[in-house]
């Protein structure tokens, strides 16, 4: 899997290629089905696939403000495309350059003359270019006119609407795993590297990786049955709080996240936590004793809900 950048130009082994096209943030079940058409026909035409998405996130360059909202990274998009299939993720970064090109421009320049791209699959709600001057049907139709094959992909449903992001983050939000995971295909996943803390969690017989959320979606602030990936790729079950802390001072958000049966020094390691199964809310304790006890509790509940017992 290569990560292309416009700035240094497409391959020429990569030109001709088929160009899976949107944000894929999350790449929940309706971005799968865009990739994989992308995919099918790369396939059958024997051409390659690049999946093309934005970063910053359209939204946060016009919002700079808002709460963080990102369901994956980089480098989760980059993992995840690979797996499905695609040869190269391409990354448009959205800046003042990209944001003030017009919907023309971007078909004939953009993808035609720097990608060359011999086909486009899209979502059927993709717009693009200036002010949002750019639908699917100018796309299927200067395309066209440009050896640019475009086509659009109907939106998945679950319970008769539309998979979205913003259903997932609406999930998240609520502490509903099991709809975030539907929606997704997968847990919901944190990834970061792990940082030393003050160790509170070894001196309470639970030690923690802590990770910092950066630009994710909050999830619902509280406890968490866990699935974590290390940097190895090996994965072990685990409990994570996922919040900030009340028990002590000074507030201070982090994702603690205690791994099962699990002897190893972890700190400066890349970890990915998927959350799994909400248990309960975070809430404050009078004493350690009061809230070791809890921590026992929600050891059990995850190795419940993990199948762990």
């Amino acid at each position: 899997m290569q990560r292309l950048t416009l700035a240094r130009g497409i391959p020429e082994d990569l030109k001709g290629s088929i160009v899976a096209l949107g944000n894929f943030d999350g790449f929940h079940l309706g971005h799968q089905a865009v990739v994989g058409r992308a995919i099918q026909r790369g396939f059958h035409e024997r051409r390659p696939v690049i999946v093309a998405t934005f970063d910053p996130h359209p939204v946060r360059f016009f919002k700079p403000d808002l709460p963080p909202f990102r369901l994956t990274t980089l480098d989760q998009r980059e993992a995840l495309f690979a797996h499905a299939g695609a040869d190269a993720m391409l990354v448009f970064e959205f800046d003042e350059a990209l944001r003030s090109t017009r919907a023309e421009e971007f078909v004939v320049d953009l993808l035609g003359r720097q990608i060359g791209a011999a086909g486009v699959v899209t979502g059927d709600d993709f717009t693009f270019g200036k002010q949002r001057g750019g639908n699917v049907e100018l796309l299927r139709s200067i395309g066209a006119q440009h050896g640019i094959v475009a086509e659009t992909v109907a939106p998945v449903l679950l319970d008769g609407a539309r998979i979205s992001s913003g259903r997932i983050r609406e999930a998240l939000q609520a502490g509903d795993t099991a709809t975030a995971t539907h929606l997704l295909s997968r847990d919901f996943a944190i990834s970061g590297t792990v940082q030393r803390g003050d160790q509170r969690g070894r001196e309470l017989g639970y030690p923690t990786a802590n990770t910092v959320l950066g630009d994710y979606q909050r999830p619902r602030y509280g406890i968490y049955a866990v699935r974590v990936t290390l940097d190895d790729g090996s994965e072990h079950p685990g409990v994570a709080s996922l919040g900030v802390r009340p028990t002590f001072d000074p507030p201070r958000e982090l994702l603690e996240t205690h791994l099962l049966d699990f002897d190893g020094d972890l700190y400066g390691r890349k970890i990915e936590v998927g959350l799994h199964a909400f248990i309960r809310d975070e809430k404050k304790f009078d004493d350690i004793g009061a809230l070791v006890a809890e921590m026992r509790g929600d050891e059990a509940a995850a190795r419940k809900l993990l199948a762990l017992d």
